[in-house]
């Protein structure tokens, strides 16, 4: 980690979702210039999604070559594919379907009805296998920007707290059984994985997230608050909302 962690207070969830659209598209525009191709990790959640819909909306948003970005998720359920539950699918419908991609760049993770089955775990060594092949000899690419939702648990992708996935490090991509928050199996990049990115953006809205947000701000216990644990090698910021900042 570079430094501590930054915090940037917005006043409303609509407000913050249009300052993540426009620092996203900033810094995948500044990741090609620099690299000639960036790589991002999009998030879930209601606040997630709704930073996706506002860079569709932005009048900057062909500010960057779509077709050398390359897509990924640092965790998604493990639901068929194109259900509306998944990550991805909400992905594509708020995003993805209105960008000229290079479909080959867009790194979905393997669905509950895909080559492994309903097996998790070869679902997760399939999806790590993806992120090496595109490092360029790491295990996974440093993600010029790693966009993180965080619960009102502050879990982060699907890492939750006193959760066994917590402690694994065997591989960048895990199998994740029994979650406390449905569906019960998902996959989630480890915190191995999570460490490669470049910057971290922890995105947050409600006064339920309050809590957390302090917790993983002073950089508590990873146990307890897994967000805690979530540091770009060069930025790590915390992007929330008024509600969201109340504890702090």
């Amino acid at each position: 980690m570079s430094g501590s962690a930054l915090v940037v207070v917005h006043p409303t969830p609509d407000v913050l979702a249009h300052a993540v659209a426009g620092r996203l598209l900033a810094a995948l525009a500044d990741a090609q210039a620099l690299r000639g191709v960036a790589h991002v990790s999009l998030t879930g959640g209601t606040i997630g999604t709704k930073a996706l819909a506002a860079v569709a909306d932005s009048p900057a948003r062909d500010s960057v070559d779509w077709s050398r970005v390359h897509v990924w998720w640092s965790d998604e359920r493990f639901l068929p594919a194109g259900d509306p539950e998944r990550n991805a699918t909400q992905a594509e419908e708020a995003l993805l379907r209105h960008l000229p991609l290079d479909r080959a760049l867009v790194h979905v993770p393997p669905a509950s009805d895909g080559p492994d089955g309903d097996d998790p775990d070869a679902a997760a060594a399939r999806y790590a296998a993806a992120l090496a092949a595109a490092a360029d000899g790491a295990e996974v690419p440093a993600f010029d920007v790693l966009l993180l939702g965080m619960g009102p648990d502050g879990h982060v992708a699907s890492l939750f707290p006193q959760h066994p996935g917590l402690a694994r490090d065997d591989s960048s991509v895990i199998g994740v059984r029994e979650s406390p928050k449905p569906p019960p199996v998902r996959l989630s990049f480890s915190f191995g994985a999570l460490a490669r990115a470049r910057a971290v953006w922890l995105v947050a809205a409600g006064a339920e997230k309050a809590a957390a947000v302090a917790r993983g701000v002073a950089g508590g216990d990873v146990a307890e608050t897994p967000a805690a644990g979530a540091h770009g090698t060069e930025t790590t910021l915390w992007l929330v909302d008024a509600a969201a900042a109340g504890d702090l």
